[in-house]
C-alpha cells in the first residue's frame, strides 16, 4: 500500500508520514499540484490514495483533484482532502469533484489514520 501526501508544509507532510508509518503505509510526497503529477507519472499506478491539501501555490488542491478526476489514469485513485479549506461550500465542492472523503487541520493523528484506511477499504484501526 503506498499513499501521496501532497502539501506544501514540510511539517504536515511529517505528520502525515508519521501516520502511514505507524499503519505500515509507504508514503511519496509531493509539494503542489505539478510536483504530483510528476510523482504519479513516475509511479505508474502504484498509489493508493492521494492526501491532499487545498491552498498551495502554483496548483492547488482543488485543481489538481479536478485534473485527477477527468483522467482515466487516475480516476480510480481515492482522494482525501486534508486542508484548512473548512467552509461548508469548499466541502461540497470537493465531494461533487470527487474527493473520498475530507479532514480539517488541525487534526488527530488517530482520526487520520482512521481516515486513511477508511478511504483504503480497511475499515478502522
Amino acid at each position: 500500500m503506498r499513499i501521496l501526501s501532497v502539501d506544501d508544509s514540510l511539517v504536515v507532510r511529517k505528520i502525515i508520514r508519521g501516520a502511514a508509518e505507524t499503519l505500515g503505509i509507504d508514503m511519496l510526497e509531493a509539494e503542489d499540484g505539478y510536483d504530483a503529477l510528476k510523482v504519479l507519472e513516475k509511479e505508474e499506478g502504484n498509489i493508493d490514495l492521494i492526501l491532499l491539501d487545498w491552498n498551495m501555490p502554483g496548483m492547488n488542491g482543488y485543481e489538481l483533484l479536478l485534473e485527477l478526476k477527468s483522467d482515466e489514469k487516475y480516476y480510480n485513485i481515492p482522494i482525501m482532502m486534508v486542508t484548512t479549506e473548512g467552509q461548508k461550500e469548499s466541502i461540497i465542492a470537493a465531494v461533487k469533484a470527487g474527493a473520498s472523503n475530507y479532514m480539517i487541520k488541525p487534526f488527530a493523528i488517530d482520526e487520520l489514520a482512521k481516515k486513511i484506511l477508511e478511504c483504503m477499504g480497511r475499515g478502522s484501526i
